[in-house]
């Protein structure tokens, strides 16, 4: 397993800007950040992407997203935010360690641009595919 800077900052090697931590999660401003607030909320343990995360540290992380996105909103007066979690080299993950970022949205168009290039399902492939996730579960 390749480490990545996750690594280095969860076990103390590298610092960072803590704004949250637990027994199971981190959270810290991003170096790169996109918007001012940008922040990385992230398990303490590795796992590449969501899918590989245990329920334990999955169900910490959305305990907490919420609290954390509420305190970025207040404490930098933005009034909009996107939450944003790649998984995989073709989704843009860049670090492959599961991490999420709140990045607040301002009047002035900084943060998150998303283009959206939406297609449309149809009857009867969308009921084929809802029963073959669903039989997954």
């Amino acid at each position: 397993m390749a480490q990545t800077i996750f690594h280095r900052i969860v076990s103390g090697e590298l610092p960072c800007h803590r704004v949250y931590e637990d027994d199971h999660v981190l959270a810290f401003l991003d170096i790169f950040p996109l918007s001012r607030g940008h922040t990385l909320v992230i398990p303490k343990v590795h796992a590449e992407t969501l899918d590989r995360l245990d329920e334990e540290h999955a169900a910490a992380i959305g305990r907490v997203l919420p609290r954390i996105s509420r305190a970025v909103l207040d404490a930098t007066g933005a009034r909009a935010f996107n939450v944003l979690q790649n998984n995989g080299a073709s989704a843009h993950q860049a670090v492959f360690w599961v991490h999420f970022h709140i990045i607040p949205r301002y009047d002035d168009g900084s943060g998150l641009v998303i283009g959206w290039p939406a297609g449309k399902l149809a009857d009867p492939e969308g009921q084929e595919l809802a029963a073959r996730i669903a039989e997954r579960l």
